[in-house]
């Protein structure tokens, strides 16, 4: 068996390594995207919760609704920070994959050049089997003439 042949196995383990890290990527760019959507949610919902704080101040509250009022805006700005913490986890995560997938697309890459290297290599060597062969009967031909 030749070289280009025995390194198929080890190709595919690095390709199947690729895919898989490309499918980590996806999944942690799809994680990343649901908590950006999520922090925007939470902070469209205060924006929301504030102006309607500030009008119905503006009519008269009890000291009660003022305080429920700020304690719930309290809690929405706390799981804020919290989202924001878990999207700065998330675009961590996507960088590392990222970065697992780009060395993993690096070695499959690498070891496509070696298996072209072998086949061209082996093509050559082919080639100059062929041409001494054909140099051979040439030259028996002759010999026969002769």
């Amino acid at each position: 068996m030749n070289r280009s042949k025995r390194m198929e196995p080890v190709v595919q383990v690095a390709d199947n390594r690729q895919q898989l890290a490309a499918q980590r990527l996806g999944q942690s760019q799809q994680a990343l995207e649901e908590r950006v959507a999520r922090l925007e949610e939470l902070s469209s919902y205060r924006d929301e919760y504030a102006q309607r704080f500030e009008s119905q101040s503006g009519v008269g509250m009890t000291g009660m609704s003022v305080r429920d009022y700020r304690l719930f805006l309290h809690r929405l700005n706390e799981a804020i920070e919290q989202q924001a913490r878990l999207v700065t986890a998330a675009r961590r995560e996507l960088e590392m994959s990222r970065g697992r997938w780009v060395e993993a697309r690096g070695k499959t890459e690498a070891l496509n050049r070696v298996v072209e290297q072998f086949q061209h290599e082996e093509r050559r060597a082919q080639d100059r089997r062929e041409q001494a062969e054909q140099d051979d009967r040439n030259g028996r031909r002759r010999h026969d003439i002769e």
